[in-house]
């Protein structure tokens, strides 16, 4: 095998496919990642996503690994993902904040005809690359790039992206009972994101002794609707409607819970071995001080109000699992939750399991000289970061799976 062929040569470059060769793409990560959606519809799903707003205006990007001398249309696509720009915040000790960059690395790929040759490792390397700098339109500084691998630990970690410390989820049941929460409408998620936003904000304005940098992906609108748009064709095509509640919501302002949510079709729900899933994408506890993730603020759990606000969070997961059972779905899962939440799921009435991690949804990052060794809230990211297929959906984030 010559040089040109190889996954080392220098024939290699990094390029943007032409829209045939991205149908090319979706036509071979249909099998894997068309979920329920047949593949004409998946076909038109994966087009559509990248016209709503989180892809739009440059933030969405999709690269090949492809032969330089071979013409578009004819080339052999060796490897492909896509990156998402994602507005953050960094703060250094002192709770200063300044804007930031973080990429996002999505569906990750390989031609079967092309796996085990080395060609998404020499992808992923060129994207080390050029992500440091890619499409800064503004004076923000890109601090890193971040994926979910579905694919264990150490594969992308030996290529620089190095895993969370921890991946823990918890899970809960679909249950069918009444609830003292108001649904969350699609009309009201941007007002709800910019509450979260400005949240945020002042969480990492606190000052840390024990960190010098914290980064963070703001969790706006577009990529909540990112996932909310994606469900809706799951759902269209396998119930003829979409979900009316995005979320729920209780209480007064200042004291408020809130969940947003999403639906995930992974397999037909009439299926015996349907593994279907209702992701909480983001949940809101407005007087949580333990959502700083500061070591120091882990054990501060007592707080005003405490049996107010686990009822109100009992009530918000029991939305959550009367969501998941109407909508036939196997089970209600809420991403690294804070201290505060733990200990309050712990006691509630509330049957539940907690589960890490360890091959799957595997949140990973690599920063960029003079933010090694950041810390990097992940509570707020993973649920934003659209499916890295190396999960992301998706984020989505969001399960699913790397082809490498």
């Amino acid at each position: 095998m010559d040089e040109g062929s190889t996954s080392h040569s220098r024939d290699l470059v990094l390029r943007h496919p032409t829209p045939d060769e991205c149908v090319k793409i979706w036509t071979a990560t249909a099998e894997s990642w068309g979920d329920t959606l047949p593949f004409s519809l998946y076909l038109k799903e994966s087009q559509y996503l990248t016209t709503i707003p989180l892809a739009k205006n440059g933030n969405r990007t999709d690269w090949i690994l492809v032969n330089k001398n071979l013409p578009p249309d004819q080339r052999p696509i060796l490897s492909s993902c896509e990156t998402f720009r994602k507005r953050s915040l960094t703060s250094d000790a002192l709770g200063n904040i300044t804007e930031s960059i973080v990429h996002g690395i999505a569906s990750v790929f390989c031609h079967p005809d092309y796996r085990s040759q080395g060609y998404a490792a020499r992808l992923m390397k060129e994207l080390a690359n050029v992500l440091p700098t890619w499409q800064l339109k503004t004076a923000s500084p890109c601090v890193g790039t971040i994926l979910y691998s579905d694919i264990g630990k150490s594969y992308y970690s030996k290529l620089g992206w190095h895993p969370n410390a921890t991946n823990l989820h918890i899970e809960f049941a679909p249950k069918i009972s009444n609830s003292e929460t108001t649904a969350i409408l699609e009309e009201h998620l941007e007002g709800l994101c910019q509450r979260d936003e400005a949240r945020v904000r002042k969480l990492m304005a606190v000052p840390s002794k024990d960190i010098a940098r914290r980064v963070t992906i703001v969790p706006d609108v577009d990529h909540i609707l990112w996932h909310i748009k994606k469900e809706e064709f799951a759902t269209e095509y396998l119930f003829g409607k979409i979900p009316h509640a995005k979320g729920a919501i209780i209480g007064e302002p200042g004291r408020q819970i809130w969940a947003i949510w999403t639906h995930r079709y992974y397999d037909n729900p009439t299926s015996s071995s349907a593994n279907n899933v209702l992701y909480i994408l983001r949940l809101v506890v407005e007087s949580d001080k333990t959502a700083t993730r500061l070591p120091l603020d882990a054990g501060n759990v007592q707080m005003e109000h405490y049996d107010e606000q686990l009822n109100y969070l009992k009530a918000v997961l029991k939305a959550a699992q009367a969501e998941a059972a109407a909508w036939k779905l196997n089970c209600v899962k809420l991403w690294d939750p804070t201290p505060l939440v733990r200990k309050m799921v712990m006691e509630s009435s509330v049957e539940h399991t907690v589960v890490e991690r360890e091959e799957d949804s595997i949140a990973s990052g690599m920063w960029i000289k003079g933010f090694m060794g950041v810390y990097f809230d992940f509570g707020v990211s993973m649920l934003v970061t659209i499916g890295t297929i190396i999960d992301f959906e998706s984020a989505d984030p969001i399960g699913e799976t790397a082809k490498v």
